[in-house]
């Protein structure tokens, strides 16, 4: 994989967690009372349903143009915990009508989001910082100059 490829599954990673989930969360904005609802339910003070708008609409925006992306990932992951923790706890034995896992959808947005924070925006965003993406190994001829050496091996991408 080229280092162009690499940057440009981030940002097709990016794209598709951050718009897909900005159109999940679209529907929340006309009406809350279901997440109002769930988080009422669970015991939890209601002011904690507006926490939806965070990780469902701004957060997935943030992802999309790879602004401040690990914080946004992150922001996208506790949502997808809470949806898991108050609307799908009993869906995890379950399967849909088509035979899909009942909670396949927010454990997908799940892991995408924590995929994204792991390997941070790529090139192709807003606020890309060079310095800030380190790997932990080097390719090999990198890694043999410092195979006597005590340095830590990390290079920028």
């Amino acid at each position: 994989m080229t280092r162009r490829t690499d940057d440009t599954g981030k940002l097709v990673l990016r794209v598709a967690i951050g718009g897909l989930m900005f159109l999940h969360g679209l529907a929340k904005v006309r009406d809350n009372s279901f997440v109002e609802g769930a988080v009422l339910d669970a015991g939890l003070p209601a002011w904690m349903a507006y926490g939806v708008f965070i990780g469902e609409v701004v957060a997935p925006v943030l992802l999309i143009v790879g602004l401040f992306t690990r914080v946004a990932a992150g922001l996208v992951a506790i949502d997808m915990l809470f949806a898991l923790a108050l609307v799908h706890t009993g869906d995890f034995g379950s399967l849909t009508p088509t035979g899909a896992w009942a909670v396949e959808l927010p454990l997908l947005f799940l892991m995408g989001a924590v995929t994204i924070a792991l390997v941070g925006p790529g090139r192709f965003a807003v606020a890309w910082n060079p310095s800030r993406d380190l790997v932990w190994a080097e390719p090999s001829a990198a890694r043999e100059r410092h195979v006597h050496s005590r340095e830590p091996i990390t290079h920028r991408l």
